[in-house]
């Protein structure tokens, strides 16, 4: 394994890939692709966290058409998502986007509504991640830990590697009580957006790739295996070719 990275607090090394083999960047067609995926993406991101809504279900409601038979919470978890989404599609248009404290916040607290503890800033007491070993920084560390994260991550210029990485440091530290990995995906995502290259979606069929690679990682303390499996995820038509 690599030398851990102090500022990350995990090491990994560069996939194997790089930006050339991508297509090439361009904010408007990817933002493009990415509309057209969004029923998609919202349907695979809630049944990640394991949501029963069916794809036609989610559909129907985002259409804004309740449909009976669901807990509230379900209903809820899906347009939260929905609603982060549609404000970084903002972020990514009007080139507002940042990778910093103030848009991660902003984002967690449409995307953690009523389901977090709190929602919008980060935590105040402790948490656990089930399954694994992996303890996350106290309270009291948090935005120590995200200062020195940021300044190493705002110096990469590979823009995936970016992404990626950003994504694994948010899901390690546990910045909020709850729906961290999907604010950190929010925040990958719009590092590849903004720099014209297509969304990652995890589809819900590799749920449990998705989890056991995770549990590795948390444990490891190295993300290169997470990254190679998120890069395969890309939304990119030059990157399914290679799936």
């Amino acid at each position: 394994m690599s030398e851990i990275i102090q500022n990350l607090g995990f090491a990994y090394s560069i996939p194997n890939i790089n930006l050339k083999e991508l297509s090439a960047p361009n904010v408007e067609r990817v933002s493009f692709r990415c509309r057209k995926a969004f029923e998609q993406i919202i349907f695979d991101t809630v049944k990640l966290e394991g949501n029963p809504y069916t794809f036609p279900e989610v559909k129907t409601l985002l259409d804004g058409i309740t449909v009976g038979g669901h807990k509230l919470s379900d209903e809820k978890q899906i347009l939260n998502q929905a609603d982060s989404w549609k404000l970084l599609f903002e972020k990514i248009k009007d080139r507002s986007f940042r990778v910093n404290k103030e848009t991660f916040c902003e984002l967690h607290e449409l995307a953690g509504e009523e389901e977090a503890l709190t929602w919008g800033v980060f935590r105040d007491g402790s948490v656990t991640i089930a399954g694994t070993e992996h303890k996350p920084p106290k309270a009291e560390q948090l935005d120590e830990v995200f200062k020195k994260g940021i300044e190493y991550l705002n110096g990469i210029e590979n823009h995936l590697e970016k992404a990626v990485t950003f994504f694994l440091f948010g899901s390690l530290h546990q910045f909020f009580y709850d729906v961290n990995k999907r604010t950190s995906r929010l925040i990958m995502n719009g590092v590849l957006l903004s720099a014209g290259y297509d969304a990652i979606n995890i589809p819900a069929k590799r749920k449990l790739e998705f989890n056991e690679k995770m549990v590795r990682f948390y444990d490891s303390k190295d993300g290169t295996e997470m990254m190679e499996f998120l890069i395969s995820c890309s939304l990119d038509p030059a990157m399914a070719e290679k799936k």
